[in-house]
């Protein structure tokens, strides 16, 4: 289904790129094959803790909806590959539909599938014993913590659940008000990339990037929007009315375009952190370990592919305009930069609904995975081929989050076609 809706063109600030061919590039050549690389098992599964508390003011009670809440799929029906005895092997019969039916239909109520065998856990520790942890980003969960659960992304797309109002606003006005940079005494609404407001480049890229971060999850939101829950069967599909309300011209006097255009600017910065990145799982040691040989090994060469394509863009953002300055001052705000992220990691603790946090834990890890791997650049460069350096390394929950959060951004296929400078959002 495709709506078109206003229009959206030209090139982006702070870069040289321009939103046609960001457009043409992710359509054609990035996300078919991103889209097939987080189908795979070492991609679907996300060990995330839903129960930590908000550690910034008192429980506003989770969201009471149905949707919001986690429905766990029958411990029958997880597949074979991971609950079997042989915990190293992957069976076909998992992707059979006679053994999927009830998590589908799990899918189909909108609930988090997040609940696994005792011997479905051991198999994933396989998976731990590939991850080293160092300084992140994000506040992490733990992995060892009995409140940590995998969840299958694939059964639990990002959409709208119903939760809104004073919890949902609560968090977001916390993280624009307490978290971004900004000049003092100024407050929402804030368009802090004006020139009078004077931010430096940093500054406005820290900005850029947590409204693109918002614009894209509230993409999703209009895109599988809670249309009707007639029946006990809730119904998802496109509410034009709300897309409007968050990013048409008039209705939000002339931000709606910027919004979106920070959506291309995120894009821009994670797709620059995977072409950072691409040395680090090039190396031949390097495996996307599920523990059966032979889908992990294309898996990686399907990931090896992207790498390929993104390497051919030819208008990457250029990160090394960033900290240039004084060198005891670029420090001090790269560890600022660091600390907001974290920061802002932290808060989506305080989120209601369970989906919603799911999926904001999930982007904002990926999102603070980039920023950590282009602020690693001389580590990444002075890589061992033959061994894991303990200058920098990625946990598996980095690299699914980071590619699954890379795919999130355009997974709508949010479009503007050249020809006519009209922007469509179409799933």
């Amino acid at each position: 289904m495709r709506l078109c809706l206003l229009q959206l063109t030209g090139v982006l600030d702070d870069c040289f790129c321009d939103v046609e061919s960001i457009d043409v590039f992710n359509n054609f050549k990035i996300y078919p094959r991103i889209k097939k690389l987080t189908e795979r098992d070492y991609f679907r599964y996300y060990r995330v803790n839903l129960k930590r508390p908000c550690p910034f003011w008192s429980d506003d009670g989770h969201c009471a909806i149905k949707d919001c809440h986690v429905e766990p799929c029958p411990e029958s029906k997880i597949p074979v590959g991971i609950k079997s005895g042989n915990y190293n092997k992957y069976s076909q019969a998992a992707n059979s539909v006679s053994d999927r039916s009830e998590c589908e239909q799990a899918d189909d109520l909108g609930a988090i599938n997040s609940t696994l065998s005792n011997q479905s856990k051991e198999a994933f520790v396989d998976w731990a014993r590939h991850d080293d942890a160092q300084d992140h980003f994000c506040e992490l969960d733990d992995e060892t913590s009995p409140d940590a659960d995998y969840v299958d992304l694939l059964l639990n797309p990002e959409r709208f659940t119903g939760y809104r109002g004073a919890s949902a606003w609560r968090v977001w006005n916390s993280i624009y008000e307490e978290n971004c940079f900004k000049p003092r005494s100024v407050y929402r609404p804030l368009n802090p990339l004006a020139p009078s407001r004077g931010l430096c480049l940093e500054k406005r890229v820290f900005y850029r990037l947590i409204s693109g971060l918002h614009s894209s999850i509230n993409i999703h939101l209009c895109a599988e929007y809670l249309l009707d829950e007639g029946w006990g069967r809730s119904v998802w599909g496109p509410n034009v009315q709300e897309f409007r309300r968050r990013f048409d011209t008039a209705e939000t006097k002339g931000e709606g375009t910027r919004r979106l255009k920070n959506l291309y600017f995120l894009y821009l910065m994670e797709l620059r952190a995977l072409y950072k990145v691409a040395p680090y799982f090039e190396r031949a040691f390097i495996n996307l370990y599920t523990g059966n040989s032979r889908e992990d090994g294309d898996t990686k060469e399907l990931l090896l592919q992207i790498f390929n394509e993104i390497k051919a863009f030819p208008m990457h953002f250029d990160e090394k305009s960033m900290f240039a300055g004084n060198k005891l001052e670029a420090k001090t705000l790269k560890e600022e930069f660091r600390l907001h992220f974290k920061n802002i990691s932290r808060i989506m603790d305080c989120v209601g609904c369970s989906k919603c946090r799911l999926w904001g834990k999930l982007q904002t890890q990926g999102l603070g995975t980039a920023l950590k791997i282009l602020f690693s650049e001389k580590e990444i460069q002075n890589l061992p081929e033959r061994s894991p350096s303990k200058g920098f390394q990625l946990t598996r929950q980095e690299i699914v989050a980071l590619l699954n959060g890379f795919g999130v951004d355009f997974r709508c296929g949010l479009q503007v076609l050249s020809a006519s400078g009209v922007v469509c959002f179409r799933c």
